[in-house]
């Protein structure tokens, strides 16, 4: 049966040493394992670009070593959320547009802004950030033309096909469990992150834009507990009910400390192909 929306099931980063010999087959060569990834998985976090802005060339090059139908979701610079707290970023988010991420083409998807526990809900302050987001390739590319000299010369700034762009938030502050927080991003068509943090963080589950990105840091110990058969059910569950209402579902595994990660999302994108088949299966005996 097929789904209005679609579910994507992926991992957060993906070079872990203690993934090799692991999820990674023994002597797979370093510069293979982003191949490997894609050939289990639809969809990958990019968490480097949370660190530090990223080469225009590694774009390019996690570009070509992925198929055409796969998607990177991108991790908004901690110098725009951590450090500055989304207040006068407007250099800040040039300079993170113009690293490169238009190289991804139209395998860019959403863009993810996670915000520390220390910051707080300001109304002003968030409306602020989010008119300033582009919504499409050209919004970036005009973003990204106000760079400064952090960042070179670029040859690709207007791409020639333009295509929407998503976004994300991700809140850690109680503060934000307010009516007028979920408001706020519905008025953009900003998504809300579900993120699963073993009660360290707050859990909204609240639909506020087209489409659900969902962040499993651990279920019972955060970033380190393997999720059990019955929880990764539950989650098929929600993601399924998401994509019948017509929804796209990202899904990001960052239970990763002890190699979790890579093979709970495998079960989980197994699980819903099996429950994709059920139905028809169940159609063709009756």
């Amino acid at each position: 049966m097929t789904l209005p929306g679609r579910v994507r099931i992926g991992i957060s980063g993906w070079q872990y040493d203690a993934w090799r010999g692991d999820f990674y087959p023994p002597g797979l060569p370093r510069d293979s394992q982003l191949g490997y990834v894609a050939s289990r998985l639809p969809t990958l976090e990019l968490n480097g670009s949370f660190y530090s802005l990223q080469r225009p060339s590694s774009y390019l090059r996690w570009h070509d070593r992925t198929p055409d139908d796969f998607v990177f979701a991108v991790k908004g610079g901690r110098y725009i959320t951590h450090l500055k707290r989304l207040r006068e970023v407007e250099v800040a988010l040039a300079n993170f547009f113009a690293s490169g991420v238009l190289l991804l083409g139209a395998k860019l998807g959403p863009f993810l802004w996670q915000l520390p526990e220390h910051v707080a809900f300001d109304p002003e302050v968030l409306r602020t950030f989010l008119r300033g987001l582009p919504r499409t390739a050209r919004e970036i590319a005009e973003v990204a033309s106000h760079h400064d000299n952090k960042i070179g010369a670029t040859s690709y700034d207007m791409p020639a096909e333009d295509f929407a762009v998503r976004h994300a938030i991700e809140v850690r502050s109680r503060t934000f469990e307010n009516p007028a927080f979920f408001d706020l991003l519905g008025e953009h068509d900003v998504a809300c992150v579900v993120a699963d943090s073993a009660g360290r963080w707050p859990l909204f589950d609240v639909p506020t834009a087209g489409f659900d990105y969902i962040r499993l840091h651990g279920h019972s110990a955060l970033y380190t507990s393997r999720y059990a058969s019955a929880t990764l059910m539950l989650w098929a569950t929600r993601c399924r009910a998401a994509a019948a209402e017509g929804r796209d579902v990202y899904v990001y595994f960052d239970n990763d400390a002890h190699g979790h990660a890579p093979h709970d999302a495998v079960r989980l994108d197994r699980l819903l192909h099996e429950e994709a088949v059920a139905p028809v299966r169940r159609a063709a005996q009756t």
